[in-house]
C-alpha cells in the first residue's frame, strides 16, 4: 500500500447551495458587456475603413487573400481588416549637412576628383512617386516602406551619382569653372545612370607650385543615341521604376583641409594674377587712351577746323547765293525800272509824236488861218495895232521931249512958194511913213491937217 493521503474532495458545483443574485448585479453585468464590445467594435472600425489625404498613396493588402490595391484618390477607401502602407507623393530628399535639414546627422555625400582631392557635397534633391500600379507594385514588394524608398533606392542612387562625379573634374574646376557642371553631371547620372568613360593623363601645372604633376582625367562617352547623347554603363533605378527625379540643389561643398588650403592659395594666386593682368591691361589701357585722346585732340582739331572751314564756305556760299539774289533782284530791279523808263519814254515818245503832229495840225491850221486873215483883209488889224502902237511910243517920246522941235528964228521961205511946214509935222509924217512901209501898208500921204489927225487909209 502507498503511503501517499487520497486528494481532498471537492464538492461539485451543483452540490453547492444557490445563493440569490440581485437585480443590480445583473444590470451592471449587461452594461460591461455592452461597453467591452463597443470597444472592440470600435477598435476594430479603424480597420474597417481608411481615409486617404491628397497627398498620398495608399495600399491596401487585403486580409486573407493577400491582394494589393492601391488608392491614388483622395478620399474613404474599404479596408476590411487589410494591411495598409502609406507612401508620399512627393518628397523632399535630403542629403545635407546641417542639423535643421532632413536628419540630425551629417547625410552629405563624399566624392573624390581627378587630383585626390575629396570633398562632401551637401543639398537636397525632390521626387515623385509613379503613378502607375505595375510600377507602385514593383516598389512596394521590392521595399515595403517610405523609409526604404528613400534611404535605399533614392540615396543608393544619389551616393553613386555624386561619387562617380567627382573623377570628371579637378578640385579648382569643381568650385569654379566646372560648378554648374557638377549640378548638371549628379543630376543626369541619378536620372539616366551612370557615364560610360575613358580616362585619359595629363600633366598639369600645379596653380601653387608651378610644377608638372601627372592627373588622370575621366572623359564621358558621347553616344548620340543615349540620353542627352553620352553613353552609360547601365540604366538608372530611378528610371526604371518611373520614379520623376528633379530640382537638385546644393548648399554647401566641404572640401579636405588641404584642399581648402590649396583652394585659397590657388584663389589669393589667381587674385594676384588677375591683378596684375588688370594693372597691366589698366597701364596698357591708359596708353592706348592717352593715344586715342592725342588723336580725338587732333582729330577734334582738324574737324573743327574743317567744321570752320565748312562753316566758312557754308557762309561764303550763303553770301553768294544773298549776292546773286541782291544782285538778281537789282538786275530784276533795274530791269523793270528799264522796260518801265522804255515804256515811258515809249510813251512819251509817241506823247511827243502825238504833239509834234497835233502842234504840226496847230502851226499849220494857226498859218492857214492866219494865211486866210492875211488873205482877207491883208492884215489890216495886226498892222494897226502895231501902228497904234508905234505912234503911241512916238507920241510918247514927244510928249517927254522939253527942247524946241523947230528953230525960233526962221530965214526965207519953202521952195515951191508954198507955206512954211513945221519940222515938227515933217518928222512925224517921214515915221509914220517908214512905219507904214514896216507895215507894208499902202497909205497915202496928205497933207495933215492942223489938229495933227492920223492919215486915212485910203
Amino acid at each position: 500500500m502507498s503511503d501517499e493521503l487520497p486528494p481532498p474532495r471537492v464538492p461539485s458545483p451543483a452540490n453547492l447551495p444557490r445563493l440569490p443574485y440581485p437585480q443590480g448585479m445583473r444590470r451592471m453585468g449587461a452594461l460591461i458587456v455592452a461597453g467591452v464590445c463597443a470597444l472592440l467594435l470600435f477598435m476594430a472600425f479603424d480597420n474597417i475603413i481608411e481615409n486617404v489625404n491628397a497627398e498620398k498613396i495608399v495600399v491596401n493588402q487585403r486580409f486573407y487573400v493577400g491582394t494589393l490595391d492601391w488608392w491614388t484618390d483622395p478620399g474613404v477607401h474599404w479596408q476590411l481588416f487589410g494591411k495598409v502602407t502609406t507612401y508620399r507623393r512627393s518628397t523632399q530628399f535630403w542629403f545635407s549637412s546641417s542639423a535643421d535639414q532632413g536628419s540630425r546627422m551629417d547625410m552629405s555625400m563624399r566624392t573624390r576628383f581627378n587630383d585626390g582631392g575629396h570633398a562632401n557635397i551637401s543639398g537636397s534633391v525632390r521626387f515623385d512617386m509613379p503613378l502607375e500600379l505595375d510600377k507602385l507594385t514593383n516598389l512596394h514588394i521590392k521595399y515595403g516602406s517610405q523609409e526604404a524608398i528613400e534611404q535605399q533606392l533614392i540615396r543608393t542612387v544619389m551616393e553613386r551619382a555624386v561619387y562617380m562625379t567627382g573623377p570628371l573634374m579637378s578640385s579648382r574646376e569643381s568650385y569654379s569653372e566646372k560648378r554648374p557642371m557638377l549640378l548638371t553631371y549628379i543630376e543626369d547620372q541619378a536620372k539616366h545612370g551612370v557615364y560610360k568613360t575613358t580616362t585619359t593623363t595629363r600633366y598639369v601645372e600645379d596653380p601653387v607650385t608651378g610644377d608638372k604633376r601627372q592627373i588622370t582625367v575621366s572623359e564621358p562617352v558621347l553616344n548620340p543615341a543615349a540620353p542627352n547623347g553620352i553613353a552609360r554603363m547601365e540604366s538608372s533605378p530611378i528610371e526604371e521604376y518611373g520614379i520623376k527625379l528633379y530640382n537638385l540643389s546644393m548648399n554647401m561643398i566641404a572640401y579636405d583641409q588641404k584642399v581648402e588650403q590649396q583652394i585659397t592659395q590657388q584663389q589669393q594666386i589667381t587674385m594676384d594674377i588677375q591683378t596684375k593682368k588688370a594693372e597691366a591691361t589698366k597701364a596698357e589701357q591708359d596708353a592706348i587712351t592717352a593715344e586715342q585722346k592725342g588723336r580725338a585732340t587732333a582729330a577734334e582739331a582738324r574737324w573743327k577746323q574743317e567744321a570752320e572751314k565748312a562753316m566758312a564756305v557754308v557762309k561764303g556760299e550763303q553770301e553768294k547765293q544773298v549776292a546773286e539774289l541782291a544782285a538778281q533782284k537789282e538786275y530784276n530791279v533795274a530791269k523793270l525800272g528799264a522796260e518801265r523808263e522804255l515804256q515811258v519814254a515809249t510813251l512819251q515818245k509817241q506823247a511827243a509824236a502825238q504833239l509834234k503832229e497835233k502842234l504840226i495840225m496847230e502851226g499849220q491850221g494857226e498859218s492857214e488861218k492866219r494865211r486866210l486873215i492875211m488873205q482877207a483883209d491883208n492884215a489890216l488889224e495886226t498892222r494897226l495895232s502895231a501902228w497904234k502902237e508905234v505912234n503911241r511910243h512916238y507920241a510918247d517920246a514927244i510928249a517927254r521931249y522939253s527942247g524946241n522941235w523947230v528953230p525960233q528964228v526962221q530965214l526965207g521961205a519953202q521952195a515951191g512958194g508954198g507955206a512954211a511946214t513945221p519940222g515938227a509935222h515933217q518928222l512925224i509924217d517921214l515915221l509914220t511913213a517908214k512905219t507904214a512901209r514896216d507895215l507894208a501898208l499902202d497909205l497915202g500921204m496928205s497933207a495933215m491937217p492942223a489938229s495933227g489927225s492920223p492919215p486915212q487909209q485910203q
